[in-house]
């Protein structure tokens, strides 16, 4: 009966992805690459979390990008002696409000994508910080089909 009790609770604490700090309320903070801007993050629960960022695109023509996703969190994949380091990933929207006032003649287009964020971010012990760093391939459906990569790092304060 004994073994049969440890191997349950020994199962049950893998299945339980949650850790200390990983539903740490609302965070705010930059982001900094393809795109660069305001980047929040709000926990829905002990593993899953959505993401949002209001940036500023350097790529081709410079534009305006919010993106929002819905993410989930892996707290067993990687262990760290002080505190937690999560691999996430998740899927998304994007918006791009591109600027064409450098062309004579035509007008600013909006672009609308799918994002699937993958990532790595470390939670600090005893700070409200947490420092991510990301890859996300995105679709663009609108006005048409492209195919193309952003990443980024940034930082974000929790506010408990």
């Amino acid at each position: 009966m004994t073994k049969k009790l440890s191997a349950l609770a020994l199962f049950l604490i893998l299945c339980n992805n949650h850790a200390f700090g990983q539903d740490r309320g609302f965070g705010l903070g930059i982001i900094i690459g393809e795109p660069t801007g305001i980047s929040a993050k709000t926990w829905l629960g002990h593993s899953s979390a959505l993401d949002f960022a209001v940036a500023w695109s350097f790529k081709g023509r410079n534009s305006l990008t919010l993106h929002a996703d819905y993410l989930n969190h892996n707290f067993r994949l990687i262990k760290v002696d002080k505190g937690q380091l999560p691999f996430y990933y998740g899927i998304g929207g994007r918006i791009k409000f591109r600027d064409n006032d450098n062309l004579p003649g035509e007008n600013g287009d909006t672009r609308l994508g799918v994002r699937i964020p993958v990532g790595l971010a470390y939670m600090f012990e005893n700070v409200n910080l947490d420092l991510f760093v990301e890859i996300v391939p995105f679709l663009e459906l609108v006005p048409e089909t492209n195919f193309d990569l952003n990443a980024a790092i940034g930082v974000r304060y929790f506010f408990k």
